[in-house]
């Protein structure tokens, strides 16, 4: 099953290189085409086959989805809704077989109002569609655990602020300057997948 999960992570990295291909960049100008060499194809593999055997099979969706997503806001400041709203409901049959649905979905809840509360206090820190992704790291978390849910929420936070610290200590931004924290808060979901189960 690990073997095949990593398979479909193959796979699906060429078609997340398209994908981000295809968004143009923050100042709308075409991307240029990225190298064609398999790191990325090779990075989702080794997520899914990661997350399959630690976490399980059904956590592999959040795990490319989140593969994705990090790639198109680092590269483009952009988290599309074409990706991010499709991404519930086949979150949702994915965690289906957990048995764990009700509490994914309160969690993929909870943690939309936080992030959504946080983006009305302070809208120039954050974009909405941090807001949108933080409910399927809600979702992903709290179908393992609440704990899991708490842990994955710091972990994206706490890397989020330790690029900007690198950025600020090395010269190279403002306390103003914006990043795509998106990418920081679903990758710091995927350790804590492997590592909650």
């Amino acid at each position: 099953m690990v073997a095949l999960m990593a398979l479909a992570g193959l796979v699906c990295g060429d078609r997340i290189r398209a994908l981000a291909a295809s968004y143009s960049s923050g100042d709308g100008e075409p991307l240029a085409p990225a190298r064609r060499w398999p790191a990325l194809e090779l990075v989702s593999a080794a997520v899914a086959a990661l997350v399959a055997w630690r976490a399980g099979p059904p956590y592999v969706c959040f795990a490319v989805i989140a593969v994705a997503l990090a790639v198109i806001d680092w590269r483009t400041s952009t988290l599309p809704d074409a990706i991010t709203l499709p991404a519930y409901p086949i979150m949702a049959l994915a965690l289906l077989p957990t048995g764990e649905l009700p509490r994914a979905l309160a969690g993929g809840a909870a943690l939309t109002a936080v992030y959504g509360l946080l983006w009305l206090l302070r809208p120039e820190a954050m974009g909405l569609g941090d807001v949108k992704i933080a409910g399927l790291i809600g979702m992903a978390g709290a179908a393992l655990s609440w704990q899991a849910l708490v842990a994955a929420a710091f972990c994206g936070q706490l890397l989020g602020a330790l690029y900007a610290l690198c950025l600020l200590v090395t010269g190279r931004a403002t306390r103003h300057t914006q990043f795509p924290f998106g990418t920081f808060m679903l990758l710091g979901t995927l350790p804590t997948l492997c590592l909650a189960s």
